[in-house]
């Protein structure tokens, strides 16, 4: 059943009970047949407030920060697989209070910290990022592979053998990619770190495994894991982030104004790009609207969507549709829930989204709503 949008704040991101379930039962499904473990990347979504239906699924979270894990073992009730590209020395007993797994991002951390970890009262495992220097992914900024990255050991930099109480290797290398581009990687893991593998207990595939989308041969998925598993007897780990939240739900927003400038004209919108969907501007994409066009249609209404700070790049567009825009229409931008929450400034003082959730059964949820002290209490 479609959002009812009558009783619905803007600007508003509504999650989508219903569509959330029928992504988490796709990926138990994964998880339960190729017998390996997935788990939430926080990175992408961290709303809280649904964790009680992701948790029926979906027990535990990767996380990137001390704030994340803390977030997983108390809002999660699990503590977190955590990987930081660096920690901070007065973070770091916190972390260890939260983690069942630490992944460091080089070596030289890794021997700075370790006997902190190993003298801990709690066992954690130790992992060590590596870099397999392959990857599909087309745009710079998302790309850990690119020459000279920061993020992961190179195979030219690793040792001959693994250091005491490495248990595990972790790689991230996919951003939105398919079950093909993972196996590619898996070669490319195998012939630059192969030497490793028999000498360790898991691996953490990282995120950007999008099995939820429609495209998406998870058949495939399922056999590449199974096959990788049994030649190298591992405990594998995924931590997709979009894939959770992949077409489950949107940004509600409203028509406040509209300009004309020459033979541009320009719903001016309730939220900013900047500000509330940064990764359109980043990434880049245009984000579809319900019941418009992303591009100019001959013959109808046509429109760049306003965002509503004073960066003058807060735009985006053209959008075409039926019918004549006019002031207090909504406009409701489709999968905005995954990497736009977590994303989110106060830039401007612009009026921050309320956060809900919609069911059939129940209707909508109204789970937060920011207000002037939300903003203050950031800058002062």
């Amino acid at each position: 059943m479609p959002i009812n949008y009558t009783h619905i704040p803007s600007p508003c991101f509504v999650l989508d009970e219903d569509l959330l379930r029928k992504n988490l039962e796709l990926i138990k499904s994964v998880k339960d047949r190729a017998g390996v473990e997935i788990i939430l990347a926080f990175k992408s979504f961290a709303m809280w407030g649904a964790f009680p239906i992701i948790t029926e699924y979906i027990p535990s979270a990767t996380a990137s920060s001390v704030n994340e894990a803390q977030l997983a073992f108390e809002e999660m009730g699990s503590k977190a697989h955590t990987y930081a590209p660096a920690y901070k020395d007065s973070d770091f007993d916190k972390i260890l209070a939260y983690s069942s797994h630490i992944t460091f991002n080089s070596l030289s951390q890794f021997e700075r910290l370790k006997n902190k970890v190993t003298g801990y009262s709690q066992p954690v495992s130790m992992g060590l990022r590596i870099n397999p220097e392959h990857s599909t992914v087309k745009t710079d900024l998302y790309n850990p592979g690119v020459p000279g990255s920061r993020l992961g050991i190179p195979a030219s930099e690793m040792p001959d053998i693994l250091p005491r109480n490495v248990e595990g290797l972790h790689f991230h290398s996919l951003c939105e990619s398919n079950s093909y581009d993972l196996e590619n990687t898996l070669k490319a893991v195998e012939d630059k770190f192969g030497q490793f593998l028999p000498h360790i207990k898991w691996l953490n595939m990282g995120g950007g495994h999008l099995m939820t989308h429609k495209d998406y041969d998870v058949e495939h998925l399922i056999a590449v894991l199974g096959a990788f598993k049994q030649k190298w007897n591992l405990h594998l780990i995924l931590e997709p982030g979009s894939a959770f939240n992949w077409g489950t739900g949107v940004l509600v927003s409203t028509v406040i104004d509209m300009v004309k400038n020459h033979s541009i004209q320009t719903a001016m919108l309730d939220v900013s790009f900047a500000a509330h969907m940064p990764d359109c501007l980043e990434m880049p994409y245009q984000p579809a609207i319900e019941g418009a066009t992303s591009n100019a249609v001959a013959g109808q209404y046509v429109y760049k969507m306003g965002g509503n700070s004073c960066l003058a790049g807060d735009v985006m567009g053209d959008y075409s549709f039926d019918k004549e825009l006019s002031i207090g229409d909504l406009i409701v931008f489709e999968d905005m829930i995954h990497y736009t929450m977590v994303k989110t400034t106060m830039f401007n003082g612009v009026t921050h989204p309320s956060i809900g959730i919609w069911s059939d059964k129940k209707g909508f949820t109204l789970l937060r709503k920011f207000e002037y002290q939300d903003f203050k209490n950031r800058l002062g």
